[in-house]
């Protein structure tokens, strides 16, 4: 079973035990980086493990390693052989661990480490890329049976990723460690079972005194508590989302505590990927049960899919997939959730008679048009590129226009409902107001489909005009309900609804 790791950075021994017992019920191990300790405390780190009362990795990583040891070899050498240098015949007074990187080749401190019960990890560190050879580098790195091989790379896409990922599974046979730093890899220190790694590492991120040990890492609590880490096996169902860059989702908080709650086999976890072509070969090599599609993929995901509900099809959008006998299935649920959200916000049972204005056009703006069109709206369709307005408006025999003044000269008989459907206002583009340039009267029913933050700077206007306002928050929860039920072939438990959020 693979297990968490807490990454010690602290300045101080006394820190690192703060930080430890801080996290201690979280974690099943702990590596103490006697790199990022001042000068003077590296000469007491014999009496660590002791005080740790767990087993501790014990790493002096070099500053070519993503370390901070900048002196010579053989101080460093020094150092380890003066950490190993127990004689006693309890072993818990001993480091349990001790990281050799590849090309450190010193006989008697590998037989020193042996002889006091410490086992080997030998690693490799990448932070430029992902080798070709990860596979044989594994097994080269395994060089006595007792021996940890760990390899940490730096992919720079979603092909290499999955390349690590099949590399995972060609030395399923090997004891290592394997994983992927940075954005693109936080899946794969959540998946460490399936990927045969043995261990997971953390660092205390709330800690504004202590850096993280590398990029990518997630707090021991998140790991332990939200991904169920110590729960997950071989035979765990595997959701997730996808999206690029994904640097803000709610969802794995929303569908995790679920699966705790019912006690449901089953992870939720990110998966940004800046290719679909890619991501859906590693569900392939994951056994993906389940995706979240979000931006910028509702229209890509499509011609990956072995079927689609008949919604997809006249849409041209999918937020949702699942696997089934007969292959990928693609629905649409930001259609129900939208509608749904809308008319509880306006009090309304159709939008009959309702003159609408969507902002963007692109895959949840036509989810949003669909179900404006099947209300009974008229609707003004604005974005920046006219020809992608007037694509999604004609079929609805909807209006379009282009965010400028003419746009706006349309708007005056289409402002009972302003919906904004593009990203304007998240991370990245925070202070981005779509539509500057219009002059809210107070009387708009206005709904920024961004959840996170909840007020976006055309939100803001809005309200301090006297319109009534709806963030996306609530058309999410709604949505997510509806893809919990094509997940797992049931309804959502209504119990539920208050103790779940995003």
């Amino acid at each position: 079973m693979a297990k968490i790791c807490l990454c010690l950075t602290g300045k101080t021994l006394e820190r690192n035990m703060e930080i430890l017992e801080k996290y201690r019920k979280y974690v099943d191990i702990a590596e103490l980086r006697v790199d990022c300790l001042d000068p003077n405390e590296r000469l007491l780190i014999r009496r660590f493990p002791e005080q740790a009362r767990l087993p501790v990795i014990l790493t002096i990583r070099r500053d070519v390693d993503g370390g901070h040891f900048t002196g010579g070899e053989g101080a460093r050498v020094r150092l380890l052989s003066q950490g190993l240098a127990f004689a006693e015949a309890d072993r818990r007074r001993n480091f349990a661990y001790v990281d050799i990187e590849e090309d450190l080749n010193v006989p008697s401190l590998e037989e020193a480490a042996r002889t006091f019960g410490t086992r080997i990890i030998r690693s490799y560190h990448n932070f430029n890329g992902v080798d070709d050879n990860i596979a044989e580098r594994l097994r080269n790195l395994n060089r006595v049976g007792d021996e940890l091989a760990k390899i940490a790379v730096m992919p720079k896409s979603s092909e290499d990723v999955l390349r690590v990922v099949r590399a995972a599974k060609e030395t399923a046979d090997v004891s290592k460690i394997l994983l992927c730093m940075g954005h693109f890899g936080t899946f794969t220190r959540i998946l460490a079972e399936r990927m045969g790694s043995q261990i997971s590492y953390t660092s205390a991120l709330n800690e504004s005194d202590i850096p993280s040990a590398a990029p990518g890492q997630l707090d021991p609590q998140d790991l332990a508590e939200l991904y169920r880490f110590r729960k997950i096996t071989n035979q765990t169902r595997i959701f997730g989302v996808v999206g690029y860059p994904l640097k803000v989702t709610g969802s794995p908080r929303f569908f995790n505590t679920i699966f705790d709650l019912e006690n449901t086999d089953a992870v939720y976890v990110p998966f940004p990927s800046d290719s679909i072509d890619a991501f859906m070969k590693l569900t392939g090599e994951l056994g993906v049960s389940g995706v979240s599609v979000t931006v910028p993929y509702k229209e890509e995901i499509l011609s990956h899919l072995d079927s689609v509900s008949d919604e997809v099809a006249s849409i041209g959008a999918c937020n949702t997939i699942s696997r089934g006998p007969q292959g990928w299935l693609g629905i649409n649920t930001d259609t129900m959730g939208f509608s749904d959200s809308l008319l509880e916000f306006t009090r309304r049972k159709n939008l009959k008679g309702r003159r609408v204005t969507v902002i963007g056009a692109g895959g949840v703006a036509r989810a949003v048009a669909a179900e404006l069109f099947r209300l009974g709206a008229r609707a003004l369709i604005l974005n920046r590129t006219m020809s992608r307005a007037r694509d999604l408006a004609v079929p609805y025999k909807f209006m379009w226009g282009t965010l400028d003044n003419r746009g706006i000269e349309l708007m005056e008989k289409h402002s009972d409902i302003i919906i904004q459907t593009t990203p304007a206002g998240t991370e990245g583009n925070e202070d981005r107001d779509p539509l500057e340039i219009y002059s809210f009267s107070g009387r708009e029913a206005v709904m920024d489909l961004v959840y996170q933050p909840e007020i976006t700077p055309f939100l803001e206007r809005a309200r301090a005009a006297g319109c009534p306002i709806l963030n996306g928050y609530d058309m999410l929860i709604r949505q997510a309900r509806y893809q919990y039920t094509q997940f797992l072939k049931k309804e959502f438990p209504p119990q539920l609804v208050s103790r779940v959020k995003f």
